[in-house]
């Protein structure tokens, strides 16, 4: 049986946002909210939290995580990001933006795109997410909560609660979130490329709906 914590979504209770941290050290699987709907998210570093969020979602160990960090510095740590890219990061950070970003070395690799060495991060616009990022002090590896055959992720507590208690150890509540996943964008070239149309607003990046210049 999940924990259960109803924490605010504008002033989230640090005591709360404390024992939340203290259960991803200790291996949780949790699910919290973002700017782009609830997410399942673990520590970085935990392989065996991993594999369950994998059954969760029944996926297998080629679709690949997103790092969420809480700020650019963080962000910085993990991804190759010249000034450009830095230029568009700092522009539309936080929000609903999952970024395609050649990886570090402090990045697993079991975490990176197997040939290209790339990871997503982002930054959620959602102050119970930052909040327990800090207190965490390293980002979250997150995946967006779309369970089995599903075609969208579940937004509603309640189901959650009912669907998923039995499977991750924390159910934060923490608001309305949004229903719309997040704008994927690949950095990796010279051009921003559009993979994913989502909540994220793609005109900031010289982009169209049909994903060109």
């Amino acid at each position: 049986m999940s924990q259960f914590f109803v924490i605010h979504p504008e002033n989230p209770q640090s005591r709360l946002i404390k024992q939340a941290a203290a259960m991803l050290r200790d291996g949780a699987v949790i699910v919290y909210p973002t700017d782009s709907g609830y997410a399942l998210g673990c520590h970085l570093n935990d392989k065996d939290a991993v594999t369950r969020i994998r059954q969760i979602r029944g996926v297998d160990d080629k679709h690949h995580m997103t790092l969420v960090c809480h700020d650019l510095s963080e962000l910085s740590h993990y991804a190759r990001v010249d000034n450009a890219q830095f230029r568009l990061l700092k522009n539309n950070t936080p929000g609903s933006y999952t970024f395609i970003l050649q990886a570090t070395k402090d990045v697993p690799r079991r975490l990176q795109h197997p040939k290209r060495n790339t990871i997503g991060l982002r930054i959620p616009d959602n102050p119970v997410a930052l909040t327990l990022l800090v207190e965490l002090g390293e980002p979250l590896i997150s995946s967006t909560l779309i369970l089995p055959n599903a075609s969208h992720p579940l937004t509603d507590i309640e189901e959650i609660r009912e669907r998923l208690e039995s499977l991750v150890d924390l159910i934060i509540e923490g608001g309305a979130v949004g229903v719309e996943p997040t704008t994927v964008i690949d950095l990796t070239n010279e051009v921003p490329v559009l993979l994913r149309r989502g909540k994220g607003e793609i005109s900031h990046f010289g982009l169209d709906d049909s994903g060109h210049e």
